[in-house]
C-alpha cells in the first residue's frame, strides 16, 4: 500500500545529507525537495515493508535484499532467501558492491572512465541486493496499469560492476517510459564461480552461483514486482558487456526459464563460457595459493574474504590464461545449471521463444585503449604487429582488406576497427544468425556507429557507448557522451526503441526507421549514428573474413 509523508525536520536533514553524499559521488542528483514535497513512500514485499523516496513522481527503493548473505557458511553455495523482518526497513541507499577489488591494488584515479562505473558503494558479501524505480507502488495505486519490467544486468564481465553505478540509475527511463526499472547486484569472479564441486557435493552449484543469484533475483521479481507497478509477464533482461554475458547465459538455462520475456545484449558475445575441467583447474589453483587440500574444501567459508580475493588476483597474475571471459572464474557448463554454452555449437533452444537484441558498436576497443597512448599513433608496421599477435596467420589478409575498404582510416584507426570485430562485431553476428536459426522468436540486430566528442574525439564509438542512450542518461554519462545536444536527441530514439521492445519484444518506434528482423539472408541491420538506417549485411566483407579467421562456420 503507498503511503506517503513529509519529513520530520530531523529526518529532513538526514535526507538531504544522503543526497548530498550521491551528488558528491556521482550519483543521480535527487533535487533538493522543500520540506512540503519531501516524502517517504513505502511499499510490501514478501519479506516486509520497505522505505524508499518519491522523487518528482519517481518512487526509488535501493538496497533490497533478495538473498541472504553469502558469507560464511553461505559462501560458494546456491543463494538463500534473506530472514523476513517487521516493521518497515529503510531503503534509502544502495547495499554493498560485490567484493571485486585486489587488497593489494590501489583504487582507480578520480575521474577515470571505467567500464564499471565510478562511486560505487562499499564492497561485502551481503551484496545480493537490488534497486527500483517507479512511477507508481501499492496496491491500487496505479489504477490497474501493468508496465512492463526493465531488469539490468551490469557489466565488468564476471569479475567487477555494480548495478548501483550512478551511469545505470533508472530515473529517467522509469519517466520517459512509464515502465519499471530494477537493477542489482551479485556475486562475480571467484566468489560467484570457483568450480569446486570436484571437492564436495555440497559445492555442487558454485560454479554458477553468481547466475543462480541473477536467477534469484528474477524471482524476486516474478513474486514482488506488481506492488511497484510492474508486470512480471513482461520482464526484458538487459546488459552490456559483461551484463550481455549473463544476458546470453541466462537465454541458456533452465532455471531462468520463464522468468523473462525479451532480452537485450549490448556488445557483449559469450558464444562460449567455460568447460567444467577448465573451472575445477583455477579453482585447483586457487587452493594451492591459500594452501587449503582439496579434501578440506570447506575452510574457505571460515577465510576472511579478502585472502580469498588476494589469492584469486595472484592467480590471475601468475597464469595470463586464467582471464574472467573464456578460462577464468566465469560461468560453467555443467550439464544441469547450464547444459551448454550459451552459443555453441548452436544458440541454446532453453528459451527459444525469447525476442532478443542484439549489438555492439563500432570501436569498442579504443575504450580499453585509454591508458595505452601508444595505441593511438601507430605506424603501419605497428599495427600489423598488433595485428598479428591478435589473428595470428590470417592478419596479412585482413590488414589489407579493412585499409581497402577504409581508404582514409590510420593505421591506428585499422587496429581499432580489427580488434572491435574480432572481439565483438564478429561474435555478435555469429550469435544474431545462430539464434536466429531457431526460428521461434525475432532477433534484431544494431551496430552503434555514433562518435563520442570526449577527449578530442579519440574514442570514436567506444565500448560502453549504449549504455548512456538506453537509460537516457547522456548528462549524467557526460564523460562519455559530452552531453551535448547531438547525445541528446539520439537517447530520445534509441531509449524509446529500448522501452519499445520491453513493452512488446519489437523495437520498432516512429522516431527510427522501421527496422525489420534479421535473418541470414538478408542480415538487415540498424545503423545507429545521428542520422539511422537500415542496412543489410553492412560489414559483409569484414564479417565473412573474420568468421573464417576465428573459424566461426
Amino acid at each position: 500500500m503507498t503511503s506517503t509523508r513529509p519529513f520530520s525536520p530531523s529526518t529532513r536533514r538526514d535526507f538531504l545529507k544522503y543526497t548530498s553524499a550521491f551528488a558528491a559521488s556521482g550519483g543521480f542528483l535527487l533535487r533538493e525537495l522543500s520540506a512540503q514535497d519531501a516524502k517517504f513512500v513505502t511499499a510490501e514485499t514478501t519479506y516486509g515493508k520497505i522505505r524508499g523516496v518519491d522523487s518528482n513522481g519517481i518512487k526509488i527503493f535501493k538496497g533490497i535484499p533478495y538473498g541472504a548473505s553469502t558469507a560464511g557458511a553461505n559462501r560458494f553455495m546456491a543463494p538463500a532467501e534473506p530472514a523476513k523482518w517487521t516493521g518497515v526497513r529503510d531503503a534509502l541507499e544502495y547495499g554493498h558492491s560485490a567484493p571485486q577489488r585486489d587488497p593489494a591494488a590501489p583504487p582507480p584515479p578520480a575521474g577515470a572512465i571505467t567500464i564499471s562505473g565510478q562511486g560505487l558503494p562499499a564492497e561485502g558479501e551481503d551484496c545480493l541486493v537490488l534497486n527500483v524505480w517507479t512511477p507508481s507502488v501499492g496496491s491500487g495505486a496505479s489504477s490497474g496499469r501493468k508496465r512492463p519490467v526493465m531488469f539490468w544486468c551490469h557489466g565488468g564481465g564476471f569479475a567487477s560492476g555494480s548495478g548501483s553505478s550512478p551511469d545505470n540509475d533508472g530515473t529517467n527511463l522509469a519517466r520517459r517510459g512509464d515502465v519499471v526499472v530494477v537493477t542489482i547486484n551479485h556475486r562475480l569472479n571467484v566468489l560467484g564461480f570457483a568450480n569446486l564441486s570436484e571437492f564436495s557435493r555440497d559445492f555442487a552449484a558454485s560454479g554458477d552461483a553468481g547466475m543462480l543469484d541473477i536467477v534469484q533475483a528474477l524471482k524476486w521479481v516474478r513474486a514482488n514486482i506488481p506492488e511497484f507497478g510492474g508486470d512480471p509477464n513482461t520482464v526484458m533482461i538487459f546488459g552490456q558487456s559483461g551484463g550481455g554475458r549473463k544476458v546470453e547465459t541466462l537465454l541458456a538455462m533452465p532455471s531462468a526459464k520463464g522468468l523473462f520475456h525479451r532480452a537485450t545484449i549490448e556488445s557483449g558475445a559469450a558464444i562460449k563460457v567455460i568447460d567444467r575441467d577448465v573451472a575445477v583447474r583455477n579453482s585447483e589453483l586457487l587452493l594451492a595459493k591459500l594452501g587449503i587440500e582439496k579434501t578440506n574444501v570447506r575452510e574457505l567459508q571460515k577465510l576472511p574474504v579478502e585472502k580469498i580475493m588476494a589469492a584469486h588476483f595472484a592467480v590471475i597474475k601468475e597464469h595470463p590464461g586464467v582471464d574472467q571471459a573464456t578460462a577464468g572464474f566465469s560461468p560453467t557448463v555443467d550439464g544441469k545449471i547450464l547444459p551448454q554454452h550459451p552459443f555453441h555449437p548452436n544458440a541454446s533452444p532453453v528459451s527459444a521463444d525469447v525476442p532478443v537484441m542484439i549489438g555492439c558498436t563500432r570501436t569498442e576497443m579504443t575504450l580499453f585503449s585509454t591508458n595505452d597512448a601508444a595505441a593511438f599513433s601507430l605506424n603501419d608496421d605497428q599495427m600489423r604487429g598488433r595485428v598479428k599477435d591478435l589473428l595470428g596467420g590470417p592478419a596479412l589478409g585482413i590488414v589489407d582488406l579493412y585499409k581497402k575498404l577504409n581508404p582514409s582510416a590510420s593505421p591506428s584507426d585499422i587496429y581499432f576497427l580489427i580488434a572491435s570485430d574480432y572481439r565483438y562485431g564478429a561474435p555478435t553476428m555469429k550469435v544474431a544468425e545462430r539464434r536466429a536459426a531457431l526460428g521461434q522468436s525475432p532477433v534484431y540486430l544494431y551496430y552503434f556507429t555514433w562518435e563520442t566528442p570526449v577527449q578530442g574525439g579519440r574514442l570514436k564509438s567506444p565500448h560502453t557507448m549504449e549504455i548512456p542512450f538506453a537509460f537516457d542518461n547522456v548528462k549524467i554519462s557526460a564523460r562519455m557522451t559530452g552531453g551535448g545536444a547531438a547525445a541528446m536527441a539520439l537517447a530520445d530514439k534509441v531509449s524509446d526503441s529500448w522501452i519499445a521492445f520491453a513493452r512488446t519484444g519489437n523495437p520498432n518506434t516512429p522516431k527510427l526507421p522501421s527496422w525489420p528482423a534479421f535473418n541470414a539472408k538478408d542480415r538487415a541491420t540498424m545503423v545507429i549514428d545521428n542520422v539511422s538506417m537500415v542496412v543489410n549485411d553492412p560489414l559483409r566483407e569484414q564479417r565473412i573474413a573474420m568468421f573464417q579467421a576465428m573459424n566461426l562456420a
